[in-house]
This record gives structure tokens, sequence and C-alpha cells, in this order.
């Protein structure tokens, strides 16, 4: 059997190993698995092309450099909320519905993909100044759960109106998902060996850290229907959200530089 390419006229090393469309994909699903179980530190360029089967060079036609490399990763798990976040806000009026549904999204978002990347937000790499963007990407998502978590306090009314302890929670609540993936890894995710079980798994675990944060939030209980049109928000624009991802992976790492960072 011929070997497939890497890229047109660049041969591969093997056969093709990794899930993905494309090249890039294959790279990024490698270097998630090498970074977040033997570490950023340890991994080389060269032990993620060859656990895709590419050779080195071919990676770098791809990203210039390790740190291109992560900033991509992190950007997949940032990018896709924020663009969520806004989009719902033209979606609802209700503050405690954009809430419900954007941490919905989001614990799902952080709980359903094959390594559990929330990991890398504590690599004391972050804090270079080459990944500034990141940091600041992820202070704004942060930011926007804090205003509509406010308006939420507000519409619920349980709560003092400038309560600032309150609004944090959600964001808190929704990154809990990442140590609680860790702590029971192998993760649920949607995984071709677990099937549906497992997708429907992590919704409802999603659906219940929703839940959680509205409650923080004030809600003894809640509103009619919430979780029906937080559903439907969260199926309308979860395909549109996960594709907001930056293309190239040194702009990645220079202008999508993000961090789920507080």
């Amino acid at each position: 059997m011929g070997r497939v390419t890497a890229s047109a006229g660049r041969p591969r090393i093997g056969e093709r190993r990794r899930p993905g469309a494309t090249t890039r994909d294959e790279i990024l699903d490698a270097a998630a698995e090498l970074f977040t179980i033997g570490g950023f530190t340890a991994t080389s360029t060269r032990a993620v092309a060859d656990a895709v089967g590419v050779r080195q060079a071919s990676l770098y036609n791809h990203f210039d450099s390790k740190d291109a490399i992560l900033a991509a990763l992190l950007a997949g798990t940032v990018e896709p909320p924020l663009h969520f976040a806004r989009t719902v806000c033209e979606r609802t009026a209700d503050p405690v519905t954009r809430v419900h549904a954007l941490a919905w999204f989001d614990a799902r978002h952080l709980s359903s993909g094959r390594w559990n990347l929330g990991a890398l937000y504590l690599l004391p790499e972050l804090r270079a100044d080459r990944f500034d963007t990141f940091r600041a990407r992820r202070r704004e998502l942060r930011d926007l759960y804090v205003d509509l978590s406010a308006d939420a306090v507000r519409t619920i009314g349980r709560l003092p109106a400038d309560d600032v302890v309150a609004p944090t929670m959600p964001f808190r609540l929704v990154e809990s998902v990442i140590a609680a993936r860790w702590d029971d890894e192998p993760a649920p995710g949607v995984d071709a060996a677990a099937g549906v079980d497992a997708a429907a798994g992590v919704d409802a675990a999603a659906a219940a850290v929703a839940d959680a944060a509205v409650r923080a939030l004030g809600a003894s209980e809640f509103p009619a229907g919430l979780r029906r049109r937080s559903a439907a928000l969260v199926g309308d624009l979860a395909t549109e959200s996960v594709r907001i991802v930056p293309t190239d992976g040194t702009q990645g790492a220079q202008e999508h530089g993000q961090e789920r960072a507080g």
C-alpha cells in the first residue's frame, strides 16, 4: 500500500494515525494528547510530528513553533464560548436564560473534547508575554460572564443588587468541570467507542452545571421553561460557535493567544 501524503508533494512516514480532516487537525490532536499527558515542556515538536506520522519539517508548514500549537489549542477552548456569549445576547433578552445557556454550552464544550485542554490553563508558560492576547481573551470571557450574571442577580431579586461575589460564581463553576474531568479520566466524551450514551452524559452534566450557576445567583426555583429555552439555544448555536477559532497557528500565538485565567 502506498503512503498517504501529509500535504501536496510531502509523503507521510506512515498511515494516517489521528482523527481530523486535515494534517493540521491531526497535529493539534497529537499535541493535545502529549501536552495534557506528558507535559508541555517535555514535549518536542519532533514528538508531535512522530505521533502524527509526518516529518518535523512538515509540521512547520502548519505551525511555526510549539507555542503556536499551544495557542491554537487554547483558542479552541475560549473562542467558541466568547462567540456564544455574544450571540446568545442577540437571541434572548432574558438575563437568566443568557447565563444558563452560556454555562451549559461552555461546560459541555470543556467536557466533550478528546483531551482535557482546560488542564493547560495552569501551565506557567502562559504567563509569558507571548500569551498576553490569550490571557486578554479569557478575561474578556470572564467579564462577559460577570456582566450577564450581575443582570441575572437583579432579575432574580433574591440577592443584593450590588453583590460583587455572586456574579463571579458561574464562570468558576463552569471551569470546575476541568478538575472534575481530571479526577475522572478517562473523561467521558464524544468518543466513537463510548457512543451516544457518553455524549448524553456530558450534556446532562453540563446542564447540571448551568443549573448550579443560576442557583449561585439566588434562584431557588427556575423560571418555567428555562431548561427548554437553554437547550434550544445551545442546540441552535453550538455548531456555529465551535467553528469560531483561528485557522492559523502563528496568528493564534500572536493575535488570538488566550487564557481562561483570572
